[in-house]
């Protein structure tokens, strides 16, 4: 059977896998659905979509229900403004951003005269109207593009779409670093906003990025909604590219895998061996091949896991990943537990909020 490849723009109907974008119909949200107190940098809960944000009030990000009527859309992006900041400093600044890896780029022909135009597409919905920013940042040659789109109605769910014409100037790196990504603005400082919007590629002068960006934060009435955001090759939108859940999830497991989640009760994840009296490890082996070796991401707390073996739970409250690649590594309690020496059992969690993941984002 023949594999599609990603082909050039003009080649839409038949394309599979031609939206960059991961995850934005907002259907995977692996670190959980709801994240109050955000003042700061974070992935919260959507996966692949990052909240920027410095001074700029305080928010709740969720997923959401509410969607687009007759779409296929069962989820969005919501920010909520719980605590309002009307008057932003020079460097204040608000946004959703996803990052990509250049190698998944490269036949988009950046800095070659036959670069191509980019399409970003978008359902978006807010209670405050005027305009908001779109903007691409070239973060291997720092150049950036920006386009202005308007909320027109209240409350209304409206499809955007926007095209930025391909950069015939700065390659993007062939790995597997964070060479671009694209930033919905939500609020910004004069550092951002106070010059002229740069709507050709160009090297990046910040006063340009954002001008005109309406404050989201000025209101703890103020919310957006965002959902179907497509990026492609080419100067015309397709419709949304729905993928089955399980490809959704891999792509998505990628850059952040849970291996396990108290909330869903308490569960077996890992076979281990007690090394000693005080030390059990196991092998994981990653369900998807990570980006880069990743860092362990999880909620700590006294007695938050137990190693099961010859019928005794010994408690412990936290893990240390170890010997670690993109493909697996060593799972071991961080703390004494009262093992015995070469007998086997399981790693459980022992917590409702015990919480253990792997983190390769960009």
């Amino acid at each position: 059977m023949a594999i599609s490849k990603i082909p050039s723009a003009g080649f839409q109907d038949n394309v599979k896998f031609r939206n960059i974008i991961i995850n934005g119909d907002m259907s995977i949200a692996q670190r959980g659905t709801s994240a109050t107190g955000i003042t700061s940098n974070t992935y919260a809960t959507v996966d692949r979509f990052r909240t920027v944000a410095s001074s700029l009030g305080t928010w709740t990000q969720s997923q959401s229900t509410d969607v687009p009527s007759g779409q296929g859309f069962i989820s969005s992006l919501k920010m909520d403004c719980t605590s309002a900041n009307a008057s932003p400093s020079a460097s204040s600044n608000l946004g959703i951003q996803q990052k990509f890896e250049g190698q998944n780029l490269q036949y988009l022909k950046k800095g070659t005269s036959s670069a191509e135009s980019l399409t970003l597409s978008f359902w978006v919905k807010s209670n405050k109207t005027g305009t908001y920013i779109a903007e691409f940042f070239d973060n291997d040659n720092a150049r950036q593009i920006s386009q202005a789109y308007t909320i027109s109605s209240a409350n209304t769910w409206e499809k955007k779409t926007l095209t930025y014409d391909g950069d015939t100037s700065g390659a993007l790196g062939n790995d597997n670093g964070n060479s671009l990504l694209v930033q919905f603005w939500l609020g910004t400082g004069s550092n951002y906003s106070s010059g002229t919007l740069s709507t050709t590629w160009t090297a990046n002068t910040n006063t340009n990025r954002a001008v005109g960006q309406v404050n989201l934060a000025d209101s703890t009435s103020n919310e957006w909604y965002i959902t179907g955001i497509q990026l492609e090759a080419g100067t015309t939108a397709s419709d949304f590219e729905f993928l089955p859940h399980d490809v959704n999830l891999g792509r998505c497991e990628r850059y952040y895998e849970v291996l396990a989640d108290g909330s869903i009760g308490n569960s077996a994840f890992a076979t281990a061996s007690n090394y000693s009296s005080t030390f059990s490890y196991c092998g994981i082996m990653f369900r998807t091949i990570k980006r880069a070796t990743p860092s362990i991401d999880q909620t700590t707390g006294t007695s938050y896991y137990r190693l099961y073996n010859n019928n005794t739970n010994d408690l412990f409250d936290s893990f240390v990943l170890s010997s670690v690649t993109k493909y697996g590594g060593r799972l071991n309690n961080a703390d004494t537990i009262g093992t015995n020496q070469g007998q086997s059992g399981w790693f459980e969690t022992n917590n409702s909020d015990a919480f253990l993941a792997t983190d390769a984002e960009l």
